[in-house]
């Protein structure tokens, strides 16, 4: 166990520029031809102000604790320096890279061994789902750097197949991530297993307390970064939001949907159960949809993560645990089905979108209480969340034609419709062509819009009277009476007076309200007297 140490002051990095005006390039910092060969091939042309800053302090051996939120770039910032000291004839394992989940672990070992493709430097994934025996033939096998969750890590640790005496740089990825899974035990397990001259690199969204006392414990001198607030959020997503009712919630995001028609969706929702639920109400409104969470096993992760990507399917619902480590560049739209807790989750959540270059939109979906809620988020995120009203039934409509009319145009743009022109002529001959094709339009698009009723416009509604009023039933009429109060005096006088009838030799009576049946008398027969002569 390292000594405790005090790390220096935090460093609020801007964007940097040379003297000259030109911004920083991977050229700048020394850096193998081999490794930049790579970056090249990457597309990486500038590097962002998290990999400035690490790569500053991180190839000259120093530790760093560096605040990045997701998409920043921060796989290639600890991913570089690894690479430059990694040597390729030495087939032991060099470098440890921790991840919370293993979608995060598959994805910064796929990015480890791009960067270090040109070196002949490899990496091997290890993480819980996936058949040990795998893992165990890459680690006979031999590789350089190895990428896991703490739990499967601790498992070849005491199986003796992982053996970490040759380790010189160890990487914590998404700290805050790994502690509020509750794996601090297995982290320090870990780095106790490792040399202690090794160089040591964490990155978190936050830098809470805990998070900060890791690095006094068991880090030499780190460098503290963190990036100016102004660099928070993506510049290149567009936030926005809708207010709306709580029981309106789903077909407010399916008027979304219908209008905006994105290329790939990202929607997230609080818990396991409301990403099965909304899924499956999706799916009903003819959104195609997938969910993503962590009761699936890998094998079917796998298989959803494929349709996603392939674009088979447009929508993919998941937790904030289980989108941890999706990398899909071409995500056009995040949309937060659910309000979340804090900022720093509503800015790894937007971070899924705007990658690459890419323009990306970032929706919210909140109820009017929440909206205090949302004022915080955008304060202390530094950013613009702009309020957008409700698609109205017409543009629904309209959206809804025009995709069908796009999708008509490109199947007529390929030529694969003459097959059915013989079946066409018959259809001519009873119907004019116009009844024909709407007909093919209403089979196509069968499934009507959703609709919001006008009457409870929540635009024009106040803030005080969108909070419910308990004093109120659901329909306005006042307080309803409860099931247990007692009924007020002369209630039973209102009912209908009912007629006294005979029934079967028993007199029934309307008393009060009440039907009373009177037990006939039991009355013996009287002899006739006798007559006196």
């Amino acid at each position: 166990m390292r000594p405790s140490h005090t790390t220096v002051a935090p460093l609020e990095i801007p964007v940097p520029v040379l003297p000259e005006g030109k911004k920083i390039l991977f050229e700048d910092f020394k850096i193998s031809p081999v490794v930049l060969k790579a970056l090249a091939k990457m597309g990486f042309k500038e590097p962002s102000p998290i990999q400035v800053s690490t790569l500053e302090f991180a190839l000259k051996g120093s530790d760093v604790i560096g605040q990045a939120q997701t998409g920043t770039g921060k796989t290639a910032a600890f991913g570089i320096p690894i690479i430059e000291k990694i040597d390729p004839s030495d087939r032991r394992v060099q470098a440890l890279i921790m991840a919370p989940t293993r979608e995060l672990a598959i994805q910064v070992s796929e990015e480890i061994n791009r960067i270090g493709k040109e070196k002949g430097v490899s990496s091997l994934p290890v993480y819980g789902g996936q058949s040990i025996i795998i893992q165990l033939d890459g680690l006979r096998r031999g590789t350089h750097i190895v990428v896991g969750t703490p739990g499967r890590l601790i498992d070849h640790v005491k199986r003796k197949t992982l053996r970490l005496q040759h380790v010189h740089t160890v990487v914590l990825d998404e700290a805050d991530i790994m502690l509020d899974m509750g794996f601090i035990d297995d982290i320090t397990t870990l780095l106790k297993e490792t040399p202690s001259e090794r160089q040591t690199l964490l990155f978190s969204a936050t830098l809470s307390e805990p998070i900060l006392q890791i690095g006094r414990k068991y880090m030499r001198n780190p460098n503290e970064i963190r990036i100016s607030k102004k660099n928070v959020t993506v510049e290149s997503v567009t936030q926005v939001y809708y207010e709306t009712s709580g029981h309106h919630r789903f077909d407010a995001l399916c008027r979304i949907l219908d209008v905006y028609q994105p290329q790939l969706t990202l929607i997230f929702c609080e818990t396991k159960q409301n990403v099965d639920t909304l899924t499956s109400r999706l799916n009903k409104a003819g959104h195609v949809s997938e969910a993503i969470h962590g009761d699936l096993s890998q094998a079917q992760r796998d298989k959803v993560m494929k349709k996603f990507r392939d674009g088979i399917v447009k929508i993919l619902v998941a937790t904030d645990v289980a989108a941890r480590g999706l990398n899909v560049s071409a995500v056009s739209h995040v949309i937060n089905y659910n309000l979340p807790k804090n900022t720093e989750t509503y800015i790894h959540r937007i971070g899924r979108t705007g990658r690459a270059g890419l323009e990306g939109v970032a929706i919210t979906l909140i109820s009017p209480h929440e909206f205090r809620d949302l004022k915080t988020i955008q304060a202390q995120s530094k950013t613009r969340i702009e309020k957008k009203e409700l698609p109205s039934d017409h543009e629904v409509k309209n959206a809804r034609i025009k995709g069908v009319q796009h999708q008509i145009e490109l199947v007529l743009k390929k030529g694969a419709v003459n097959k059915y022109s013989p079946w066409l002529a018959e259809l001519y001959a009873l119907f004019t062509p116009e009844d024909v094709a709407s007909a093919l339009l209403y089979l196509f698009d069968h499934v009507d819009p959703v609709e919001i009723h006008e009457k409870e416009d929540f635009k024009n509604r106040s803030r005080s009277d969108s909070r419910p009023d308990f004093r109120r039933n659901d329909r306005g009429e006042g307080r309803r009476e409860r099931s247990f109060s007692r009924k007020p005096r002369g209630f039973e006088s209102e009912k209908r007076e009912r007629p006294a009838e005979k029934r079967y030799g028993v007199k029934k009576e309307a008393v009060r309200g009440k039907e009373v049946y009177m037990m006939p008398v039991m009355t013996r027969a009287r002899r006739p007297k006798p007559s006196s002569s």
